[in-house]
């Protein structure tokens, strides 16, 4: 098991990219035509937005990308300092035998107001030489000016079945079996997060040569839909105590967090009124507690104590 699966397998090649296939297709007429305009990768956490940026600048720069290209991690440098030196500088220089630079500015929704003001300078200034890739989960973050400037991609969670094709990938790469129960598990708890999915996928392959569901629960710590549909159950029928019950077992011996089982709790609960299993009122009364609960406990309440308080709202 040689390092991150992560890592290993993160595609090199805009074609090899998982899902997204209508961005893939835009940004394949760039690598056509040799050009781009600044682009904005906007989404969830991993979902594509760094693989397809550095597959795209690797694409268009050829053989020469590590001379022509600059990758900064936004959270780390996220001050004015970082756009007036290191950028700036690496845009003054003349491209090394591709058409323009490339400057890729990871999570730049956590960069400063004024660094944000500065780098919009930066994009009007050396639009001959450099292009930038701006990548961020939330764009409502980034300012007008900078969002006006460039093109945006919105990339959604990868499908189910997108991502257990590539778990199955990896398995048959690695000389792993893995059950069909088992990758399901790690796509309901990835929830479109191909880097979380992968990463379970790692973790559970370390127990022992097949994965199994049962392997997957050993190394996620979460709860099993089962035992929440029982405990939501138990409570919806009046038996509070059945309900208690199953909740400590699940955060006691299990070892779930809190802020898990409330999420838990909020997906099958909306699952159940998508299915038709739920009146909306109920529904409606149910979230405001589920919300209630869920700011409480990140506010540093007692966990235990707020789920029970969560279950007595279902009797």
């Amino acid at each position: 098991m040689s390092g991150p699966w992560v890592e290993k397998y993160r595609p090199q090649k805009l074609e090899d990219i998982v899902g997204q296939k209508q961005i893939v297709t835009r940004l394949e007429k760039y690598v056509g035509e040799q050009s781009m305009p600044n682009l904005m990768f906007t989404g969830p956490a991993g979902v594509g937005k760094t693989t397809t940026a550095l597959a795209l600048v690797k694409s268009i720069l050829g053989e020469y990308w590590r001379q022509n290209f600059l990758e900064l991690n936004a959270s780390d440098a996220r001050g004015i300092d970082t756009v007036r030196d290191r950028i700036k500088n690496f845009c003054r220089l003349k491209p090394v035998g591709a058409p323009f630079r490339i400057i890729f500015l990871d999570e730049v929704d956590n960069m400063t107001k004024d660094a944000q003001h500065a780098l919009r300078r930066e994009m009007e200034m050396y639009t001959k030489t450099a292009s930038f890739i701006l990548s961020c989960n939330y764009s409502s973050k980034i300012i007008d000016p900078i969002q006006s400037r460039c093109a945006i991609f919105r990339f959604a969670p990868l499908k189910g079945e997108e991502i257990k094709e590539r778990l199955q990938f990896i398995c048959e790469n690695e000389g792993f079996e893995a059950d069909d129960k088992g990758l399901e598990t790690i796509v309901y708890f990835a929830e479109g997060d191909m880097r979380k999915a992968v990463n379970v996928l790692q973790a559970a392959a370390s127990e022992g040569e097949t994965i199994t569901e049962e392997s997957i629960y050993e190394v996620i710590s979460k709860a099993k839909p089962q035992d929440i549909g029982n405990m939501i159950n138990k409570a919806l029928m009046g038996d509070f105590m059945g309900a208690r019950n199953i909740l400590r077992e699940t955060m006691v011996l299990q070892g779930t967090s809190g802020e898990d089982m409330v999420t838990q709790i909020y997906q099958d609960v909306s699952k159940r009124v998508i299915d038709g299993k739920m009146d909306a009122s109920i529904y409606m009364d149910l979230i405001e507690a589920i919300a209630e609960c869920d700011f409480r406990i990140r506010e540093g309440a007692n966990p235990r104590i707020q789920l029970e308080a969560l279950l007595t709202q279902f009797l």
